[in-house]
């Protein structure tokens, strides 16, 4: 060996800081994750900047020279706090984006350092284990026989919900693994609600169906799909010659929180032969509160379920979860064998050949870590008080003359503005949200539901959301409101 050669391994490593310089750093990380946490309501929701003003915050930036860890850690602390959407804000009341759970955020810290892999289970035993354990203990609070129930985490609920397609496909046609859609005489159709999440669209194009496969079935006036016009479109495809096989319902739908009549189409897709898949990302939290579990009644019936712990459930991003109540089924679809694969357990599922993802960083620990402190008990708790102040929501802006457009026992409120001709005007209710937006008081949005009706939306997505932060937002319309009608 050369003697540069040698003293290059002697170096020291440029992507691993001394046992002195990492202790501080942990320190100053510590205290900023902290000051984050403590200081955050009293802080703007947003403060809006534009794309040269955020570049600014970079143009100090040379890689030829590398920045201290203090410096930099400082920076991008620094960066996300003053540019980013704080949707960790008790008033940010946007979409499905949670203040995360102090045990998630300690165990994505711990996952980062460690950095399991999850292709294979003689790699990651404990990580395979635990999460396995948390899909049976899921499983169970829909309904599903923990014996029998299965599942895998994944990014989100869009790959969940990307899972159950191809899942579908698989149990329904099983020739298409090896010779694709081509070998499918009739053409496979699938159904959801005109309000359903539009992933089922992306994933209905990217596995080969097609955006023609899929029939949006109408909504009924609570935004709940039309079971009358689901069986009419059943019997039309049919007579058409075309072979039916998934119909997705949705718990808790991201415009209103509607929820689909869940035993209703339970009983359509068993008459049909169809996999049921249900859409629970959010609303499937539901499952941990005694009152709000009726509201799911028939969930146990479909044959996959997605759900997102980092929605209602408070954990850090990303953490979604498909559930099925068929053992085989994620095999079957994902199953896969590779030269360079460490030997597989007895037994057990690799990782790799159970879901879409091959490497996988252990998603499942910040649940595990949050349910193990707050217990079901301490869960249903904290979703009870958010539901709570969903209501303190709607009881607020109809006493302010806002219109209550939606309606769900889940804390997710559409309105408009009671006290105008033009109430449901898009430009104006645009102009609402951007007011307050544009304030840092508050983070509200537009949406369209139904008929192509705009609303405003606002949801309670943050355990620290009080009656304080309705006020403020009531405030903040109200500020908003007068201010279009003096113009």
């Amino acid at each position: 060996m050369s003697a540069k050669h040698s003293l290059s391994l002697s170096a020291r490593d440029p992507l691993l800081l001394d046992a002195a310089d990492r202790r501080e750093l942990w320190s100053q990380l510590e205290g900023l994750i902290e000051n984050f946490i403590s200081t955050i309501p009293h802080k703007p929701v947003v403060d809006e900047m534009t794309p040269p003003q955020v570049r600014e915050l970079l143009v100090g930036v040379d890689f030829s020279k590398p920045m201290s860890p203090a410096d930099a850690l400082r920076l991008a602390a620094d960066g996300m706090s003053r540019t980013h959407v704080q949707v960790s804000h008790p008033r940010y009341f946007g979409l499905f984006n949670p203040a995360p759970s102090t045990m998630g955020i300690a165990a994505d810290a711990l996952v980062a350092a460690m950095n399991p892999q999850l292709a294979a289970w003689k790699h990651a035993p404990f990580a395979a284990e635990v999460e396995q354990l948390l899909i049976r203990a899921l499983g169970e609070r829909f309904g599903y026989n923990p014996r029998e129930s299965d599942g895998t985490f994944a990014s989100g609920g869009s790959e969940a919900n990307q899972t159950a397609l191809l899942t579908a496909i698989t149990a329904k046609f099983p020739e298409w693994q090896a010779k694709g859609m081509r070998a499918i005489k009739r053409q496979p159709v699938l159904y959801a609600s005109a309000e359903a999440h539009h992933s089922i669209h992306k994933f209905a194009r990217l596995s080969g169906l097609g955006l023609s496969a899929v029939r949006e079935i109408p909504v009924n006036a609570d935004l709940q799909m039309d079971v009358a016009r689901l069986k009419a479109a059943l019997r039309e495809d049919r007579l058409a010659g075309h072979s039916p096989f998934l119909v997705v319902a949705t718990a808790g739908t991201t415009n209103a929180g509607a929820i689909d009549p869940l035993p209703e189409i339970a009983a359509i897709a068993a008459e049909e032969n169809l996999w049921l898949h249900v859409d629970a990302a959010w609303g499937g939290a539901a499952a941990l509160v005694p009152e709000l579990r009726p509201l799911l009644n028939g969930i146990e019936r479909a044959d996959s379920i997605a759900f997102d712990a980092h929605k209602w459930f408070s954990v850090p991003m990303a953490a979604g979860i498909y559930l099925t109540r068929h053992p085989e089924i994620l095999s079957r679809t994902f199953g896969i064998e590779a030269a360079y694969v460490p030997p597989k357990a007895e037994g057990v599922s690799d990782g790799l050949a159970h879901s879409l993802q091959w490497s996988r960083r252990f998603i499942g620990l910040k649940v595990f870590l949050s349910l193990a402190v707050a217990g079901w008990d301490g869960y249903a708790q904290t979703l009870r008080q958010m539901t709570a102040v969903g209501e303190e929501l709607r009881r607020a802006l109809a006493a302010a003359d806002w219109k209550i457009a939606n309606n769900t026992p889940l804390p997710i409120v559409c309105f408009t503005d009671g006290r105008s001709a033009h109430a449901e005007a898009a430009a104006r209710l645009e102009k609402i949200a951007q007011e307050v937006v544009g304030s840092g008081e508050a983070w509200i949005s537009t949406t369209r539901i139904g008929a192509n009706q705009t609303v405003l939306r606002a949801c309670i997505t943050n355990f620290r959301t009080t009656q304080a932060d309705i006020a403020a937002l009531i405030q903040s319309l109200d500020k908003a409101r007068a201010r279009d009608a003096s113009q």
